[in-house]
């Protein structure tokens, strides 16, 4: 009875089988990423008693728009498509008599199927399956730091070289570039489908990790924190390249883009940050010197408005000077006297002179220390220039040859016309004699 039946089924499954199957795949969505391709049947089809794991040769597989079939044979890959389209599937080790024509070899090889079916005891010993993959760009896929994420800021305009922690959220999407890879190690031969779902939590946490690299790439590059989100291409990039060995290499998928809200950073380090930026603005005596002078702009503005009277807060702001406050105009000396407003207490004037101890004055003597004012060395053109070399530097006369310039010996006074000076110095009342003639 055993063979009795052996031979029935070998018989009649072979015949089942020798109609060709039209594989298709119904549209896959972007929660699928791999799915089995079914036989199209109708209610006027006879083929209805043909194997699910057989594929008849001559068989017609249809491909649409972002999908890819592969057929597997005895758990092997032997077939791909990636294009649109119907193919015929011609190598298929299962002969039908409606593929190549009714001939003495193709009945042979129909009765050989027979004979191996009849091994097996009726059954078809054999697994040949059609698997269809979404090789579509897959949306929506979320990430967000858990843990701030190191971020080393460098500046070197002002000098800035700090380590911060920042956080940051967005999506992503990906993409199946490599289907046989993504079989081989991510899904192959499962039933029905596999969905997003079942490697995403997986993908997320790669990818998160994956940041501190890139983030590093992005840092080395002088990219500041918020200007991440504006450099989502190099983000891909970097990313892509920091996930190749596990993504594109072992799984076959590649990150397509990357969309990023603005990343922050904690308090305290933004805190750190404007602190350091001041400072080295700062550093530049004429800004100093210009945040000083709004700062005391701003406090004889509040002493004005002092409860207890103008007198009192303007009292207060000298006690905070005496006690080492700087000057504005002190700092813009510091700065070689550049950009001094006119403003400034002790700012030059047409005509003032600047004393060695760095005090702009007007008078013949310094305010600050009273050393006198400085005599102009050299001689005196008939324009009135006062010159060192030997022409005059107004008018271009050349200096006077053998004509003697006379200059006080006492207190250094420069007379107003050192070729006819006066009798007495108008400065200290010195005679103007032999000795003041300047050699």
């Amino acid at each position: 009875m055993g063979l009795l039946k052996a031979a029935a089924g070998a018989i009649g499954g072979t015949l089942a089988d020798q109609w060709k199957e039209y594989f298709v795949c119904d549209s896959l969505s972007n929660d699928v990423l791999f799915a089995r391709g079914y036989k199209q049947t109708s209610g006027r089809s006879s083929n209805v008693n043909g194997h699910d794991n057989i594929i008849t040769q001559g068989s017609a597989i249809a491909v649409a728009d972002g999908q890819c079939a592969i057929i597997v044979d005895q758990g092997v890959v032997t077939e791909l498509a990636a294009e649109p389209g119907v193919f015929t599937y011609d190598k298929s080790k299962e002969p039908s008599i409606f593929a190549g024509g009714l001939n003495w070899n193709n009945l042979k090889a129909v009765m050989n199927t027979m004979w191996e079916r009849f091994k097996y005891g009726g059954d078809t010993g054999r697994d040949q399956r059609v698997y269809y993959f979404n090789i579509k760009e897959i949306m929506d896929n979320k990430f967000g730091t858990a843990t701030p994420i190191p971020f080393r800021i460098v500046d070197n305009n002002t000098g800035i070289d700090v380590d911060v922690s920042v956080r940051c959220n967005g999506l992503f999407t990906f993409r199946i570039t490599n289907p046989i890879a993504f079989y081989a190690n991510v899904c192959g031969n499962v039933a029905e489908e596999y969905n997003t779902d079942q490697i995403r939590t997986v993908l997320k946490t790669e990818f998160v990790a994956a940041l501190n690299p890139a983030f590093a790439r992005l840092s080395e590059a002088k990219i500041r924190p918020n200007a991440i989100p504006s450099h989502v291409d190099e983000l891909s990039q970097e990313m892509n390249r920091v996930l190749t060995t596990k993504w594109a290499e072992l799984r076959g998928i590649s990150i397509v883009s990357i969309a990023m809200n603005s990343v922050s950073l904690p308090e305290e380090d933004a805190d750190l940050i404007k602190k350091v930026q001041m400072g080295a603005v700062l550093r530049d005596p004429n800004m100093a010197a210009a945040q000083l002078a709004a700062a005391q702009a701003d406090a004889m503005r509040a002493a004005a408005q002092n409860a207890n009277g103008a007198m009192a807060g303007f009292m207060g702001m000298g006690m905070a000077q005496g006690l080492g406050g700087t000057n504005a105009a002190d700092l813009f000396k510091v700065n070689g006297g550049a950009a001094k407003p006119a403003a400034v207490a002790g700012a030059a004037v047409s005509g003032g002179w600047t004393c060695t101890c760095g005090t702009v004055n007007q008078g013949r003597f310094c305010s600050e220390c009273g050393q006198p004012k400085p005599a102009p060395q050299g001689w005196t053109c008939s324009c009135g220039a006062v010159n060192q070399g030997k022409f005059c530097s107004e008018c271009g006369k050349k200096k006077p040859a053998g004509a003697p310039t006379y200059k006080c010996d006492k207190c250094g006074h420069m007379f107003d016309d050192p070729k006819n000076p006066p009798k007495f110095c108008p400065e200290c009342g010195d005679p103007v004699d032999d000795n003041d003639i300047v050699k």
